[in-house]
């Protein structure tokens, strides 16, 4: 039988972590107004350091030359197809659609899109409220990173970061990932 394995937090991100829940979950006034100039701002927009230092370098951040946070500006809710212009198309008057990809992974997409010399590390959430999710994506730029550092091209865009790993069904460990896939005609 393996033993139990904790996660300890030392030193001041152990402190840094607990502020941070504590200001997404009482959402004091400092908090909505940082939430209301984001939602003024721009889409993608890049940010000196992370809002949620913890989390970041949890996730691999480094304040090196290479890496770079951008703060993504998604909308909520469902997801409306384009509506149909013009003729029959008896088979696509539905509204709402489902992409299969989370938010998250779709906010990942959209900054390798504006940053295509860079490569998606990971992402996190930094905010929510009534029509927007933030997310902060962590970029490296590999021919600026470390020479340990080893990422795939295109990562967001083929599933191989944490989110995509998640659309994709990766996530699952042991008997629940042996479960049969679709049957093929």
């Amino acid at each position: 039988m393996l033993p139990e394995r904790r996660v300890i937090d030392l030193g001041a991100y152990k402190y840094i972590k607990e502020t941070y829940q504590n200001e997404l979950s009482n959402r004091p006034d400092f908090y909505k107004e940082k939430l209301t100039q984001w939602r003024k701002g721009e889409a993608v927009v890049r940010v000196e350091r992370p809002s949620n230092l913890s989390r970041a370098r949890m996730l691999g951040y480094k304040a090196k030359v290479g890496y770079a946070i951008v703060r993504i500006k998604m909308d909520k809710g469902r997801r409306r197809r384009p509506t149909v212009r013009m003729g029959r198309h008896p088979g696509h008057m539905y509204v709402l659609v489902q992409p299969g990809l989370s938010h998250q992974a779709i906010a990942e997409q959209r900054a390798n899109r504006v940053y295509k010399n860079m490569e998606v590390l990971n992402s996190y959430i930094v905010g929510e409220d009534g029509n927007h999710k933030f997310y902060e994506v962590i970029l490296v730029d590999m021919s600026k990173a470390q020479p340990g550092l080893k990422l795939a091209k295109g990562r967001a865009f083929r599933g191989l970061t944490s989110r995509g790993r998640k659309a994709r069904g990766l996530w699952a460990k042991g008997r629940q990932s042996q479960r049969p896939g679709p049957k093929r005609k």
